[in-house]
């Protein structure tokens, strides 16, 4: 049949033609069209593009698994030497790739789609320089010469690398990172190996690591596994589990472990807002998803105390923002320090760890606050500490508080904590929006047992003494010194029954107590029957309206003002005696000079003989005030109701158990110009402030 053999023919010269074209393609001399694909490829990205050696092609056999026509016909497989491709016109760099060798096999069909498909591909020296300006424009987006899109798309099946660099410089993440990467084998499911080094932020940058395969990243449903340790200035982080699409991490599980010697460090990483702690490590389950990030059941430890807990950061607008609950089975107040303005133990924060000194003359703290960074993000985490530990004794425990940054504005209600038998609660508001920032806050302290407040000095042991108190007060400062200095409000105290010695103010590192007490009873140790104050706080002057402390033998006066501005004393202690006796012919004693040099001496001996009592007791007018204390504190039945009961009389001009000496006139002279106050023989509170600032104890 005639068609027959004229199919026969046609297949023939088909074959003939393909067979001539492969033997041509086989031997001719490739370089001869280096400068053709130097055109084209250069057309193609918009960059000038140059192989420089020598060019070869070889013939693969058909692959069984390729697709359609793709598994009859032979692949071509080119080997080009010393390959470049320049970068965008403003880098300061001519090449964005240079190669030592590429050797590629590719698929026909596809290049008639305008696909370039290449099964395998291996990178020999490959150097990849990949940058990004401050205003975002990149070198990694390819255009024709007249600025279009290129329409040529590129696929790789499988990419080996050999001693391969590439160096990411991003201006706007502010990341210049070189990554020495090669392919290894036999240690499935990673498929390279990475090392790094470089700057992020400003910071050093060293690690190591190992990813799946670079291709891979190319599936963005597909997880890519990831196990990888890098340092971060002094912050080490390794996390080991999987990620999808790597532009935006989603779908990112892992296992991560942070550590470092101070939290505040992960500000410039993470951007979020921690803060100055001391050495920390931890270990949780980080998730990621839909610009959620979640740090599930991390346990760890900052300093000596241990955290657990999860943490939720959400990305939005106008502030990102940190959410979760945290638990602290023990805490110790030392790791909390530098949370509220003390020195950082591991020197971390600043990278000095040294806190600013107060003047010379000063003692007040003038570390401070670092408030410009407060409205970077916004917080709501809820923090609960079971057992806080101050040094070895301090007995303060179930720590509960709401912490909420919004806008600048840090809020802590309510922070409450038991202690010594007793609780402190309070609401806290610092305003970091203000410059100088303003503060406002509100404390009250109720059925605090002494003898479990210092539960390591002795004469304390058998102590019955309870303390209540509330303060509300507003500031505007950035430091503790201006925060006091400015500082308005009120602040109220009883201690009902309780001890006093020498020994023990020491303990304390009340000094200025320690001068007065040792001035009015020598070296015995006091017992308090109640002790009242009530200051009027206005721009840092500390007003004593109330201040008396009562003893079986003896009642104190105290009048005057405490300047918390200029750190200075301004008292004057008047002793009432409840019997006759060399005690009663004591003089009032004066408190001068500053917080950090006291001075305490004498008053000239007045001639009011028993108008005293009227004198010493007539600053207690103002105890109305007290009274919500005793009714929450001690009740009306303690030694305390006694004191504020008789406060609602007149001073007697012959206090009871007071004998008048011989030549005095009744007490009517002293009784003239006496104030309303209370009955000589009752007492009032004293504070820290009043004895003088408190030293750390030791």
């Amino acid at each position: 049949m005639r068609w027959v053999t004229s199919l026969k023919w046609l297949a023939i010269t088909v074959v003939a033609i393909v067979l001539a074209f492969a033997a041509f393609i086989t031997w001719f001399d490739w370089n001869y069209a280096r400068p053709w694909i130097n055109r084209e490829v250069t057309a193609a990205t918009g960059r000038p593009f140059e192989i420089r050696g020598d060019l070869s092609l070889h013939w693969l056999a058909p692959e069984a698994q390729a697709p359609g026509l793709g598994r009859w016909l032979p692949r071509p497989r080119l080997i080009a030497n010393d390959i470049v491709l320049g970068n965008v016109a403003w880098s300061q760099t001519p090449n964005m790739i240079s190669l030592g060798r590429l050797t590629f096999s590719l698929e026909w069909l596809p290049l008639l789609d305008k696909r370039v498909v290449l099964p395998e591909v291996t990178l020999s020296a490959p150097k990849v320089l990949i940058e990004q300006r401050a205003d975002g424009q990149n070198n990694w987006t390819f255009t024709k010469g007249n600025g279009e899109p290129s329409p040529w798309k590129l696929r790789i099946g499988r990419l080996i690398l050999e001693d391969g660099v590439v160096r990411a410089n991003l201006v706007p993440q502010q990341l210049d990172l070189t990554a020495n990467i090669a392919t290894i084998d036999g240690q499935a499911p990673y498929g390279i190996g990475v090392a790094l080094r470089g700057t992020f932020r400003k910071v050093a940058i060293t690690g190591k690591g190992r990813g799946g395969d670079v291709l891979s990243l190319e599936d963005s449903g597909e997880p890519y596994p990831l196990d990888a340790s890098v340092r971060i200035g002094r912050t080490l982080i390794a996390a080991k589990g999987t990620f999808t699409n790597p532009a935006t991490l989603s779908a990112l599980d892992m296992h991560l472990h942070l550590a470092g010697p101070t939290m505040a460090d992960l500000y410039p990483i993470t951007g979020v807002l921690l803060p100055e702690t001391p050495s920390y490590e931890t270990n949780g389950h980080l998730l990621h998803t839909a610009g959620v990030w979640r740090y599930e059941r991390f346990q760890g430890k900052v300093g000596q105390s241990d955290l657990s807990g999860t943490l939720v950061f959400r990305q939005r607008e106008p502030r990102n923002i940190l959410q979760g609950a945290v638990v602290s089975n023990q805490l110790r107040l030392v790791d909390l320090g530098p949370v509220v303005g003390g020195q950082n133990p591991s020197g971390g924060g600043d990278l000095t760890g040294k806190p600013k000194p107060p003047p010379s003359d000063k003692v007040l703290p003038v570390d401070p606050f670092k408030t410009d960074r407060w409205r970077a993000i916004d917080a709501d985490v809820q923090f609960t500490g079971r057992k806080i530990i101050k040094d070895k004794s301090l007995p303060i425990d179930n720590l509960v508080t709401h912490i909420v940054l919004d806008d600048g504005v840090l809020s802590l209600k309510p922070l409450e904590f038991g202690v010594a038998g007793g609780r402190i609660t309070s609401n806290l508001v610092l305003n970091g929006q203000a410059e100088p920032m303003k503060v406002d806050s509100q404390v009250s302290l109720r059925h605090l047992k002494m003898k479990q407040l210092l539960p390591e000095v002795d004469l304390m042991k058998t102590s019955v003494g309870e303390v209540n108190g509330d303060a509300a007060l507003t500031a505007t400062g950035n430091s503790i010194a201006a925060l006091a200095g400015s500082s308005n409000g009120e602040i109220k105290a009883l201690i009902d029954r309780g001890s006093m010695s020498k020994l023990l103010l020491e303990y304390l590192g009340l000094n200025v107590g320690n001068i007065v007490l040792t001035k009015l009873f020598g070296d015995k140790q006091i017992e308090m029957r109640c002790a009242a104050a009530d200051f009027a706080v206005k721009d840092g002057l500390m007003d004593a309206r109330t201040f008396v402390i009562d003893t079986d033998d003896t009642s104190i006066g105290v009048t005057g003002q405490i300047d918390l501005k200029r750190e200075h004393f301004d008292l004057t202690i008047r002793p009432e005696p409840k019997h006759f006796g060399l005690l009663s012919l004591r003089s009032p004693l004066y408190v001068r000079g500053t917080f950090k040099h006291p001075d305490v001496g004498v008053s000239v001996p007045t001639l009011v003989a028993r108008a005293g009592g009227a004198i010493a007791l007539g600053v207690l007018a103002p105890y109305t005030a007290l009274v919500p204390l005793l009714e929450l504190g001690p009740g009306k039945d303690s030694p305390c109701g006694e004191l504020l009961a008789n406060l609602q009389h007149p001073p007697s001009r012959n206090p009871a158990n007071v004998k008048s000496p011989p030549g005095a006139n009744g007490g009517k002279a002293g009784a003239k110009g006496a104030p309303r106050g209370g009955k000589a023989g009752q007492g009032g509170t004293t504070t820290a402030p009043a004895f003088g600032p408190a030293r750390e104890a030791p």
